[in-house]
């Protein structure tokens, strides 16, 4: 089991802006939590292109399979639309997929910039991706690798179940209301929201309906010291 990371840490501030409004908001909390699809790292594209290409192998509506499978872990959605096919063996094939073909991953607009000026220490990625697939698209994006990366394996359940996070703020020994969490997706929101922390939904192709909105990763500053 991985160690925790000591607890005994510098508050952060964290500043952001909302679409069409100037007044700029401020948080206190101890460590970010991002999530890694559409958050930190854009690859919408590779995704749509990987998953269409799974969802023809099974004769399934490509539009439905996407639409289902939105921030979810692999493994979940196989087993719904293919209950009796070896969900073990269409993991895997689409980790290889995943993994070998990543034209088009790149990190999203500010990513670099944010993690830079982020202690060490105080941020993780908490992801629906598999460990290979999470960190070939961090690498295939350019961007460092996390001291804590909570991935689909690590948990019996997948987004919107809070246990991915809450595993991540176990890891850092801090309470869940003093972990920022930044997101993309709905599902992940969801989980966010049942984790007890407070949670950006990042605009963008599926424009979230659940929590505060930013931009992007530009529109979010943050800060040692509260």
């Amino acid at each position: 089991m991985p160690q925790a990371i000591p607890a005994v840490r510098t508050p952060l501030t964290a500043e952001f802006t909302e679409p069409d409004a100037t007044l700029r908001h401020r948080l206190s909390v101890h460590v970010v939590l991002f999530d890694l699809d559409g958050t930190l790292v854009e690859s919408d594209t590779a995704i749509h292109r990987h998953t269409v290409r799974w969802a023809h192998r099974h004769a399934l509506d490509p539009g439905h399979v996407l639409r289902v499978s939105q921030g979810r872990r692999d493994i979940d959605f196989i087993h719904e639309l293919v209950p009796h096919a070896d969900a073990d063996a269409e993991l895997a094939w689409f980790d290889q997929l995943s993994v070998t073909d990543s034209a088009g991953i790149e990190p999203t607009a500010g990513a670099r910039d944010l993690l830079a000026a982020l202690p060490a220490g105080s941020w993780a990625v908490v992801t629906s991706a598999t460990r290979p697939v999470a960190d070939s698209r961090l690498a295939a994006a350019g961007l460092p690798a996390p001291e804590v990366l909570v991935c689909a394996g690590d948990v019996a359940d997948g987004k919107p179940s809070p246990q991915g996070y809450l595993a991540a703020a176990r890891r850092f020994g801090v309470d869940p209301a003093g972990c920022l969490v930044i997101e993309d997706s709905d599902v992940g929101l969801l989980a966010a929201r049942a984790a007890g922390m407070p949670a950006l939904a990042v605009a963008g192709p599926r424009t979230p309906v659940h929590g505060q909105r930013i931009t992007g990763l530009e529109a979010l500053s943050v800060r040692r010291g509260s």
